[in-house]
């Protein structure tokens, strides 16, 4: 029978020596209290932790109970700085975020005696060199973006930041990295929440997304302004235009900031009331169909003076996009861009089944699109950017071979500016000050010192990048082909060009079809430029072209 209340020892235990500290303070000795002072409030503790209804492990086991959650709350801490290897840790390893934090800060960036890579192991890729490989003396790669309709192409680095809110970053946060795209020569995607004061200050080129709450661009009743965007996209600063359809960490998802986080900053930068819940819809209301897309960007074009305009989505339902494809075809109006988000991808908060298990992984979606435009013969005016977990320059080569013309990047330039991947951005408790809106603690961040790490990220990252293309022997990175790359698979080894082939052009047009494409014949033919929504199939599942003809 006492056996069955062994759980309470401590706990008794504490009990006995508060009373016995303080009838000693009283009756013997005043430095008692010291003892009384210790123990009297850990038996308050235990007796709330036996009456309160919240937590099991509490009622029966008061006091002691609360090292399992202080061992919980420092689990992280402990695990990165003490248990973890090199490779563990998720979304970025050891190695990883290393490799940023040295090329940002400038000091020695090279391994000693050999890889820890698992070379064999089913997943490893590697690039394949040259005999002659050639010396790239200049490593300011840049892309030209902008098609026959545009008036103000924008020569964009192949390496910029991605989308990143003011609002899930901090103040000090959006000036480092806008200061640090400046003295870098790149640009920086303002993310949803419009353009921020910090944005301004920090004079850096800047792409202005505009998602389905129209934040900077929106008339009261949170519906799309012509009149607010003419006027914004006018300033100079503002390089090109991104239409934000979804995002890889949460695509298909809205959201919402509660007015108790919206401060005034945040409202100047977003245009909205203060007091009120900000809601983000998960659809446009701006269109709803593939040809009310396209209208949207050639409105958006005009109303920009003839600036890139462009669209940033996560691959989902395949047919859709071809159905965009189709509504470029109809209207003869084409994006000048595309950037394709991996579910990869990383945000300042998102459901877990959103984050874990909806949508397209980067490298899979990006080969889609790309050949989707091969195949309808749009692919030579249309730019592509990729963005998911790309921080090294390896993984900007194989992007670029994959289909890529340009890569975007946001938590590599986060780990540049001091992120240490605490995984609690969305508890406004930030321990370095970059994704909270605590005024105290985004003091942390050093505008002038982070900034120059930014800069210096990116141009060592690029002279990374003129290196190993110059290993296989071009002389530009854009020339990358999935050929210079072999991906290791559980049956051997695959060439690039097996694995991620490209498509002949204009396939899909093409009055004969091609042996082995019979699936995207299949999404072709269901694709309508009238609608997102798939055809009615009336008997049943979709027979499929291969299925009909057998």
């Amino acid at each position: 029978m006492i056996r069955n209340y062994e759980r309470y020892t401590i706990f008794a235990l504490i009990l006995l020596a508060a009373l016995l500290a303080l009838a000693g303070a009283v009756l013997f000795s005043p430095w008692l209290w010291l003892a009384a002072a210790l123990f009297l409030p850990l038996s308050a503790l235990g007796v709330r932790d036996l009456i309160q209804r919240r937590h099991a492990i509490l009622r029966n086991y008061p006091v002691i109970g609360h090292i399992r959650f202080l061992a919980e709350n420092f689990r992280p801490e402990i695990r990165q700085y003490m248990f973890e290897g090199d490779q563990d840790e998720l979304p970025f390893s050891r190695q990883a975020r290393a490799l940023v934090y040295q090329r940002a800060k400038g000091v020695e960036d090279k391994r000693p005696f050999g890889t820890i890579e698992n070379v064999y192991g089913s997943g490893y890729s590697w690039l394949t060199h040259s005999a002659t490989p050639v010396h790239n003396a200049d490593s300011d790669f840049r892309v030209t973006i902008g098609g026959s309709a545009c008036r103000q192409p924008y020569s964009a680095s192949l390496y910029n930041i991605s989308a990143m809110s003011f609002g899930a970053l901090s103040g000090n946060a959006i000036l480092t990295l806008n200061k640090g795209a400046r003295k870098g020569g790149f640009a920086h995607d303002t993310g949803e929440g419009g353009i921020s004061r910090y944005h301004r200050q920090g004079g850096g080129d800047l792409v202005f997304q505009i998602a389905s709450g129209y934040f900077g661009c929106r008339n009261p009743d949170g519906s799309f302004s012509r009149e607010r965007f003419a006027e914004l996209s006018a300033d100079p600063q503002i390089k090109m235009i991104e239409i934000k359809l979804s995002q890889g960490a949460k695509p298909g998802h809205g959201g919402m900031l509660p007015a108790s986080k919206i401060s005034a900053e945040i409202a100047e930068a977003r245009g909205i009331p203060m007091g009120i819940d900000c809601i983000s819809p998960p659809a446009h209301s701006t269109f709803s169909t593939p040809v009310g897309l396209m209208e949207f960007v050639g409105e958006l074009r005009a109303l920009s003076q003839g600036k890139p305009v462009g669209f940033k989505l996560c691959i989902g339902h395949r047919r859709e996009f071809l159905s965009m494809i189709k509504a470029m075809l109809k209207t003869g109006i084409l994006p000048d861009f595309i950037v394709i988000d991996g579910a990869e991808g990383g945000t300042g908060a998102a459901p877990v089944e959103f984050a874990n298990r909806v949508g397209m992984p980067m490298l899979e979606g990006l080969t889609f699109v790309h050949n989707a435009l091969r195949g309808a013969g749009l692919r030579d005016e249309i730019r592509l950017g990729a963005a998911g977990k790309i921080i090294s320059a390896y993984d900007i080569a194989r992007a670029l071979a994959l289909g890529a013309d340009w890569c975007n990047s946001g938590r590599g330039f986060m780990f540049a500016i001091g992120c240490i991947q605490a995984q609690a951005c969305h508890t406004n408790k930030c321990p370095v000050g970059i994704a909270t809106q605590d005024p105290v603690r985004q003091r942390a961040v050093d505008v002038g010192d982070k900034s120059d790490r930014v800069a210096r990220f990116h141009r060592n990252t690029m002279h990374a990048l003129g290196e190993i293309a110059g290993a296989a022997g071009l002389a530009d990175p854009s020339d990358f082909m999935p050929y210079h790359f072999m991906f290791r698979q559980t049956t051997g080894f695959r060439d690039g060009n097996e694995v991620y082939p490209y498509l002949p052009r204009g396939f899909l047009l093409a009055d004969e079809e091609i042996p082995g494409l019979e699936d995207w014949y299949d999404r072709w033919e269901r694709a309508t430029p009238d609608s997102f929504a798939p055809p009615e199939i009336p008997f049943g599942p979709f027979a499929s072209r291969r299925k009909r003809r057998a």
